[in-house]
């Protein structure tokens, strides 16, 4: 189901329609929860935006050091996930999303907090630009969240099935998340069945989590696009 929210210009930028969306996704935040709250430049809006009805909320679970220092920084508290339950929504965004929902996230590299999270939500709201919006997941290098030791193994792993992994690097080293983990990206995938290759990639030895979210899929996407944001249900 689709339906479109508020209007932009078909001159608005990239990251104007981040902040449309943003802030479009206010509307699912409920007064007096805790939200959760995601990882990267789109959610980064969300938070801004977030500031505005912050005497409103308890306050927010976060699925990155960056995020925890973004709202702190805004005055939203922060809970531990240990601390809660069960939150009503989790807003986040995604490297890309299907039709039906399933998405591969991890382009931040916050993947396992942000599967933390979404699996402590009722709701998974995600917020993206129409370029993300794909028939079939795997153009963008698949994120995998990975026990260093492992690392040749799995990259050997990847290959059998047609896909190729290297390492993430910074500054010429291998990345580290706020695990203490490295990630692998494997590019040359089509992931056709994203619930089978989730739990069949997950018993692999040495992963900690792959970056296909289908058993944490979304349920509402706010896709900002030339015309406007538009929700698509799912």
């Amino acid at each position: 189901m689709t339906n479109a929210l508020p209007k932009a210009s078909a001159t608005f930028s990239q990251d104007q329609l981040k902040t449309l969306v943003g802030q479009a996704a206010l509307a699912y935040v409920l007064p007096d929860e805790i939200v959760g709250v995601g990882t990267g430049s789109t959610v980064n809006k969300f938070i801004d935006a977030l500031a505005s009805m912050k005497s409103r909320i308890k306050g927010a679970v976060s699925s990155s050091e960056a995020s925890t220092l973004r709202l702190q920084a805004l005055g939203i508290p922060v809970f531990d996930a240990n601390e809660v339950s069960e939150l009503s929504v989790y807003i986040d965004g995604a490297d890309e999303i299907d039709g039906r929902g399933f998405m591969i996230k991890g382009g931040g590299a916050a993947l396992t907090r942000e599967k933390i999270v979404a699996a402590l939500s009722k709701k998974f709201v995600c917020i993206a630009d129409e370029s993300k919006l794909v028939p079939t997941l795997g153009a963008f290098p698949l994120p995998v969240e990975i026990i260093p030791m492992a690392a040749q193994r799995l990259i050997r792993q990847f290959a059998a099935i047609g896909g190729r992994a290297q390492v993430r690097l910074k500054n010429g080293q291998a990345l580290l998340t706020d695990n203490a983990q490295m990630i692998l990206d494997v590019t040359g995938l089509q992931i056709t069945d994203p619930l089978a290759f989730e739990s069949k990639v997950s018993q692999w030895p040495g992963v900690v989590t792959v970056g296909v979210f289908a058993f944490q899929k979304a349920q509402v996407c706010l896709l900002g696009t030339a015309t406007g944001v538009k929700t698509l249900t799912f």
